[in-house]
This record gives C-alpha cells, structure tokens and sequence, in this order.
C-alpha cells in the first residue's frame, strides 16, 4: 500500500494558496490604480469646467 505524501501535498496547497493571494493583490492594485486615475481624470475636467466658466463670467 502506497504512503500518502502529506507534506508534498501541504506544499502544494500553500503554493496555491500564495498564488491566489498574490493574485488577488495585483487586481487590487490594478483597480486601485485606475480608481486613482479616474478620480484624476474627473478633477482635471472639474478644474477645467470651473475655470472655462470663470473665463466666460468676464
């Protein structure tokens, strides 16, 4: 009757488990990213609004 391979098999689990999460990480980070990138792209036409309408009250 053949041993099981717990170890072999723990390593591969946390060598999952790690993928995953670093998995995760990265589509965090990528959302983040584009969140920040949308937030500036809003306040830049927000600035750019405001002033247009500042030009135009002259």
């Amino acid at each position: 009757m053949a041993k099981t391979r717990y170890s072999f098999e723990k390593r591969q689990k946390e060598k999952a488990r790690k993928q995953k999460q670093e998995e995760k990480a990265a589509r965090r980070a990528q959302a983040r990213k584009e969140k920040s990138m949308d937030q500036r792209s809003e306040d830049e036409s927000a600035a750019e609004k405001g002033a247009s309408s500042k030009d135009n009250e002259d």
